[in-house]
């Protein structure tokens, strides 16, 4: 079976537009493939651990979806430059989570047969929505697949070698995985049962919150149901988790009418597109082409949500309390400290601030900004003395954390040296030129490709006062609306 990158002249290459991964990409029924498969990686205790204490997939679902379906894009992509680039960046990442669960094991997230196993979940459950929605992979194209997954493999590692080379042992490594080291995790349980059913609206959604929690309410729900209906069944029995009756049927609904997609003219379903509509936060007089099909549905959204609010009321659903007024020509409102703290410094979700926290920060502006090596631990470096800083500071009963009401009762002020530091090495990040100045263009890159989002339209150039500044005021003055929100705020 071939393991190489681009197979050879009588095969389908192993990555590019013509493999088996980008045939996928499109298919609704890859949607609900990545779900069950976070959920199989998830109950491994290794990947579990360093879900729960790393990760913001529950704070920011959205933001995580985005990530990883970039990295996967360049990671299958045609062009090798790319792959390797983006190899180097997920290894960096992984070797910075480390630690140890609740119960004392150690997790290392370079451990490389839990990234195996990340790898396998990928594939099985690829071809699991095949089977489930009635059009089951052939031999060979399963082999071809699995050839792909392997390269994926030895593209992180150097080395495929602890994925077996031969597709039927596969399944007896795979089997033996579930029966054997699964667990009902922390991390399985948050997303089966606290994800769905609490997950914060894509920027699309913004200003629509009853319709947003209204279709939550319903999908939720299904969509758990669904995903424990698709698990092995010796994890299910052994993690004890319950089987809504009917779910096996409603699963396999869902699975055959999203591969209905099939008949739909090709390019009608774009899953880039239907991502960055989600994410986006385009102001309406933006130049970007999207702004205007972005501002529309958003409208249509708030016209759904005022209809549904007046004749279905939601106890506790209703349109939030707005933000004080805006501060006079800023176009800016003020954030409580309770919102600071939750929206921004709390990126993991787990209610208190410490220091995956802040790398969670240090790696969303590495990933959105691309950076080298160099600019990245440069960048995690400053982040590093910022959290030392916050310790110093706002750890008042020493347990190497601080809670909301450390951060609320201290209201500190955050601008100190070392973020001072933070915002001057996203600045130098930012400068590829070495001028001294944002450039339009760098300023394009920087607020609208990394943020998406923009600022005030400027011809001219961003000084490195004015940005430091800019910075500073999000980050202690805990401003609403400005162009960090998308990065560090929203969903």
């Amino acid at each position: 079976m071939t393991t190489g990158t681009t197979g050879t002249a009588d095969e389908t290459p192993l990555f590019g537009p013509e493999s088996q991964f980008s045939a996928f990409f499109d298919d609704p029924r890859w949607a609900l493939a990545m779900i069950r498969a976070t959920v199989l990686e998830a109950a491994h205790p290794q990947i579990g651990a360093a879900l729960v204490d790393n990760s913001t997939f529950v704070a920011h679902p959205w933001r995580r979806l985005r990530n990883t379906f970039l990295s996967m894009r360049r990671m299958f992509g045609a062009d090798p430059v790319a792959r390797e680039r983006e190899a180097a960046r997920l290894n960096r990442l992984h070797a910075r989570m480390s630690g140890s669960d609740s119960r004392g094991r150690t997790y290392d997230a370079m451990d490389r047969a839990t990234r195996a196993w990340v790898v396998a979940t990928l594939f099985e459950s690829g071809v699991t929505m095949c089977r489930l929605s009635g059009q089951p992979l052939d031999q060979d194209t399963m082999e071809r697949m699995y050839a792909e997954y392997r390269t994926f493999l030895a593209a992180l590692d150097g080395d495929a070698g602890e994925l077996p080379e031969d597709l039927n042992d596969f399944w007896r490594y795979f089997d033996r995985i579930v029966e054997n080291e699964l667990e009902n995790t922390e991390a399985a349980r948050v997303i089966l049962y606290r994800l769905f059913d609490h997950l914060p609206a894509p920027a699309l959604f913004e200003g629509a919150p009853t319709l947003w929690a209204a279709g939550r309410a319903v999908a939720g729900p299904l969509l758990g149901a669904i995903t424990v209906a698709s698990l092995p069944e010796p994890y299910r029995r052994r993690a004890g988790l319950p089987e809504m009756p009917g779910a096996p049927t409603l699963m396999q609904g869902a699975y055959l009418a999203a591969g209905l997609a099939r008949f739909l003219p090709e390019g009608w379903i774009n899953a880039e597109s239907i991502i960055e509509v989600l994410s986006l936060s385009l102001s309406p007089g933006s130049d970007d082409p999207r702004a205007r099909t972005v501002t529309a549905l958003r409208a249509r959204m708030k016209r759904a949500s005022a209809l549904l609010r007046l004749l279905t009321p939601l106890s506790g659903d209703a349109d939030p309390t707005p933000d004080p007024a805006p501060a006079a020509g800023t176009g800016e409102s003020r954030r409580s400290a309770e919102q600071f703290f939750r929206q921004v410094l709390d990126q993991t979700g787990d209610g208190h601030l410490d220091w995956p926290d802040l790398a969670a920060m240090a790696r969303e502006l590495s990933t959105r900004l691309d950076l080298d090596e160099p600019e990245e631990t440069r960048l995690y470096d400053a982040f590093a003395a910022w959290w030392r800083e916050l310790q110093a500071a706002l750890d008042t009963d020493g347990d190497g954390r601080v809670s909301a009401d450390e951060y609320a009762t201290a209201v500190p002020t955050l601008a100190g040296p070392a973020l001072i530091r933070v915002a001057e090495v996203l600045f130098d990040a930012t400068d590829k030129d070495g001028s001294g100045t944002i450039d339009a263009d760098e300023y394009r890159t920087l607020f609208r490709t990394a943020f998406h989002r923009d600022l005030i339209a400027t011809d001219g150039t961003y000084g490195q006062s004015a940005f430091v500044g800019d910075f500073l005021s999000f980050m202690s003055g805990r401003r609403t609306n400005t162009p960090y929100d998308p990065l560090l705020a929203d969903a």
